[in-house]
């Protein structure tokens, strides 16, 4: 297996566009990802939870597609978690999913007695402003000294 992350995208005032949708089902089409579990949740103005179904999404975005993407390892206790990181009145995708494109360095680390000892992600913001900050310390027309 390849690594296995998670996401739980906010939609605030549980308005889905679905225009992100196609976009991963193109991932998962082409192998890179396998959706292992795919829920909705949505936070009440009370502080409430509670998980949604497909349908209970209304008409506007067709998820049919993702019928069936749901493998039971998200549990209730793991959308309540996922809810937590909700504004209220809000509702979230929480999205389980393993990374096929690292399977098989993975598999060629382990079996060269390799181990993962951290891992993370750097947040876009983090990114975007260290960029531009590198961009501000390079003279027109020159380059940043190493």
């Amino acid at each position: 297996m390849g690594p296995v992350d998670y996401l739980v995208i906010e939609f605030p005032g549980n308005r889905m566009t679905g225009e992100a949708f196609p976009l991963l089902v193109d991932l998962a089409d082409r192998a890179v990802i396998r959706i292992i579990d795919l829920a909705f949740v949505r936070k009440e103005t009370d502080g409430s939870v509670s998980g949604l179904e497909l349908r209970d999404l209304g008409d506007e975005v067709d998820l049919s597609v993702f019928e069936g993407a749901s493998s039971g390892v998200l549990d209730q206790g793991d959308l309540e978690e996922a809810a937590n990181a909700l504004e209220p009145g809000n509702a979230a995708a929480v999205l389980v999913y393993e990374n096929l494109w690292a399977a098989p360095l993975a598999r060629a680390l382990r079996r060269s007695g390799a181990q993962l000892v951290a891992s993370g992600r750097v947040p876009v913001q983090d990114l975007l402003a260290a960029l531009e900050a590198t961009d501000e310390t390079v003279p027109p027309g020159g380059s940043a000294a190493a």
